[in-house]
């Protein structure tokens, strides 16, 4: 979208017919100046949606079933309580609004199908690419000391967070700032989604994940995002493309990169049988994170001042790790000792999720995601994420060995159970379904299983046998094969789709013919970054909660391109 579609989006919203209460009018007089209460709701408030800017765009968007002035009454009585009861009743507070919210339509993207467009490019071009991206994410790392990523707030909200899983996320998670940011972000996306506004805040896009449009991004570093870099510059040096000046320069920043994941982004945790154990936080403390100070004091404003270690960033740094040639200790520590604290049995653990936005699909087996630390703060309540759950079988498959896996029964079961899990998403076909996920789309859940599925197929066949008997693993890369080949591809996409793609296509052994479509777009899409790098910047995961916010940026876009690339030369050369 260029500037004359934001021109006349802005002029639509500024301009629009008004037809009842704003936010405003509902809001400011309990939240603007309040007397009493919590505090942090007001300043949440005054922060997020209050600001000048967002005032103006909102200005004339209003509910009509507001003038009634019994509707206006109970959302504010609503308000009134959220600020004033010591121990809100969030189920009581939050029914009104999530009335509200089941008033509003919202969709996931439906790309346009895509027509052939020949055989695939030339190797010197797929080269060419690589090169670009390798020395994108090398250059950024020389120039900030890190590869940045960036989060950015969408106010529209995620399509699948209705009124019912709104009160879900506000009942079910732990800290008050999170469920006063859940309110008071769902209710303004009733008045941004019903009006004029929708269109700046929510413009629409080619391909599925989305570009991250707004001029405010938030940049940040955390060991999730350095182990995926890792991995995507040891998938340049396994090109062979890399100048002895790169090869150099990319393994100072793997060696960086892994430190900070394994030893800077450290955490000492208690497991469910009360011993200790290490594993890696979502944000290690300051100044690690490398926000702005001015990010710094939004982030407390905005009631994200605690973040606890999750299943996901451990298990991705360890395997990073491991990948990279670590000699750590914190390495031996089997995680799935520990993992099997948070994997859900039925009727026994399955309390364990409290924010089950996903529960259209069987938790059975699955782990959670949040991990509880030493102060047992956990303030996003507890979530289980498929994606997630294939990080944990892919760092097990890469330290079998290492952690006697096939030796210890309750390990295997561990995975067994896990493993489980994935199939019936398979078979039900519900991880395609954006729905069945809480931080990522089905189509990375797609290339986060052929990245499982790569380091799976690696061991030897006896080992596949005892972790796979029954061939779940080969049910599911049909089925995936199939999304992606029938689906994805055969779709418009953008060029974080088309990596996507590529690298399960890449893992899964697919023809090669199948390749051409995503490396087109990759190739075509090359420059649309700017200044800024190969790319431009797009979901690669999310939140749902408090509201949709999305992490990307133009480095992540070109670490995706570059490992799918890198797969797919080496399919075209038949090195795979």
């Amino acid at each position: 979208m260029g500037f004359q579609y934001f021109a006349g989006a802005a002029y639509r919203a500024l301009t629009a017919d008004k037809r009842g209460p704003s936010l405003y009018e509902l809001c400011d007089p309990l939240l603007l100046n309040p007397r009493s209460g919590d505090a942090h709701l007001a300043k949440f408030y005054k922060t997020a949606l209050g600001n000048p800017p967002l005032r103006a765009l909102l200005r004339r968007a209003g509910l009509p079933e507001l003038s009634e002035p019994s509707r206006l009454a109970l959302l504010r009585q609503a308000l009134t309580r959220a600020r004033d009861d010591e121990t809100p009743d969030w189920e009581a507070i939050g029914r009104p609004i999530a009335d509200l919210i089941d008033t509003i339509e919202l969709s996931h993207p439906q790309p346009k199908p895509l027509a052939p467009n020949g055989a695939a490019p030339r190797l010197s071009e797929i080269e060419r690419v690589i090169r670009a991206c390798a020395a994108h994410l090398i250059g950024s790392f020389r120039n900030n000391g890190f590869i940045p990523t960036y989060a950015a707030f969408n106010l529209i909200g995620d399509p699948d967070l209705r009124g019912r899983e709104f009160l879900m996320a506000l009942t079910g998670l732990n800290a008050r700032g999170y469920k006063n940011s859940t309110l008071l972000f769902n209710l303004a996306r009733v008045f941004i989604a019903r009006s004029k506004a929708r269109d700046i805040i929510n413009p629409p896009w080619r391909g599925i994940a989305e570009p991250m449009w707004q001029p405010m991004q938030i940049r940040h570093r955390s060991a999730y995002y350095d182990a995926f870099f890792t991995e995507a510059l040891l998938a340049f040096l396994d090109t062979g493309l890399a100048s002895v000046a790169e090869t150099t320069q990319a393994r100072k920043a793997i060696a960086e990169m892994v430190a900070f994941c394994i030893s800077t982004s450290r955490e000492q945790v208690r497991s469910h049988d009360g011993s200790s154990i290490n594993v890696i936080t979502a944000l290690a403390p300051a100044p690690h994170p490398r926000f702005s100070r001015f990010f710094t004091q939004i982030k407390q404003d905005l009631g994200f001042g605690i973040y606890v270690p999750d299943c996901d960033t451990t298990a991705c740094s360890f395997s990073a790790a491991t990948q990279a040639g670590s000699t750590d200790p914190i390495l031996d520590q089997p995680l799935l000792d520990f993992y099997a604290g948070y994997q859900v049995r039925e009727g026994a653990n399955e309390p364990k999720v409290t924010v089950p936005l996903n529960d259209t699909i069987d938790f059975e087996g699955g782990v959670a995601t949040w991990i509880d630390n030493l102060a047992g703060a956990r303030p996003f309540g507890n979530d289980l994420d498929p994606t997630l759950n294939l990080d944990i079988l892919e760092v097990s498959f890469r330290n079998l060995a290492r952690w006697k896996i096939l030796e210890t029964p309750s390990r295997l079961e561990t995975v067994h159970r896990i493993i489980g899990f994935q199939r019936k998403l398979a078979e039900s076909g519900a991880f395609a379904h954006p729905g069945s996920h809480i931080y990522y789309l089905p189509e990375l859940y797609c290339a986060y299983f052929g990245r499982c599925y790569a380091a799976f197929t690696a061991l030897p066949l006896a080992a596949r046998i005892a972790l796979d008997p029954g061939g779940a693993f080969e049910l599911i890369r049909t089925k995936v094969l199939a999304y992606v080949q029938g689906e994805l591809i055969a779709c418009e996409m953008n060029p974080f789709d088309a990596a996507l793609a590529l690298i399960a296509l890449g893992h899964l052994r697919a023809d090669v013919a199948a390749y051409a479509p995503a490396l087109h777009c990759v190739i075509a899409h090359l420059g649309e970054g700017g200044r800024r790098g190969p790319y431009r910047a797009y979901e690669w995961n999310k939140m749902k909660t408090p509201t949709r916010i999305l992490v990307g940026g133009g480095e992540v876009t070109s670490a995706f391109v570059l490992m799918g690339l890198a797969l797919a030369r080496r399919a075209m050369t038949g090195k795979s």
